[in-house]
């Protein structure tokens, strides 16, 4: 796989309006249904990100879906309930958030695994205090400001909220690269490494 495969966006920096989810338990079915598991490709999964949720059953957009509403629209960042993205494994999930248009997922408690595998992506998974994700899903479309270098969330009134992440994530989302991405940009000290090595 070439170093160009392996990149994802860069995201140094989130500025935008918030759409809300606020309900609890959010699972990884109902962000992505299984029946849209079998492409491997990441482009169009965006039109099926909650699918059965967002679509009535005529196919027809529901209008009442926050996502669907007027005033998400170019929403980036989703500000969601609880133990967001729980249940079964799956990268299509993160892979649809993104393909909608979503650059960061903000909760009160994201499932570990879909934390994983959305920092692989170039998702930002941000977990806050319970306190101060009640009062975004109470205001849904305020305008944050995420600084991923400074690992930031800043609210229109100057409040600024710390979020935990790991040291090795946060370089690749900054540096737009995945985990082999990574490796492959340090292959020229790789080699040096492993030729000094042998030739003690």
């Amino acid at each position: 796989m070439s170093a160009e495969a392996s990149t994802t966006q860069a995201v140094p920096r989130v500025r935008s309006r918030t759409v809300c989810l606020p309900d609890a338990n959010i699972d990884t079915d109902r962000i992505i249904p299984a029946r849209f598991l079998t492409t491997t490709t990441r482009t169009g999964l965006g039109k099926v990100a909650f699918n059965d949720w967002r679509y009535r059953e005529d196919g027809t957009p529901d209008p009442e879906f926050a996502l669907n509403r007027p005033e998400a629209q170019d929403a980036q960042i989703l500000v969601a309930g609880r133990n967001f993205g729980c249940g079964s494994s799956r990268e299509h999930a993160p892979w649809a958030l993104l393909d909608f248009g979503l650059r960061a997922v903000i909760s009160a408690e994201i499932a570990d695994i879909f934390r994983s595998n959305a920092l692989k992506n170039g998702l930002l998974p941000i977990v806050l205090d319970a306190a101060v994700v009640d009062e975004l899903l109470e205001n849904p479309g305020i305008e944050l400001d995420i600084d991923v270098a400074a690992s930031t969330v800043a609210l229109p009134d100057g409040r600024r909220f710390a979020f935990p992440i790991d040291g090795f994530a946060r370089t690749c989302l900054l540096e737009g690269v995945d985990q082999l991405g990574y490796l492959l940009k340090q292959s020229s000290a790789i080699q040096s490494f492993e030729e000094q090595r042998n030739a003690r």
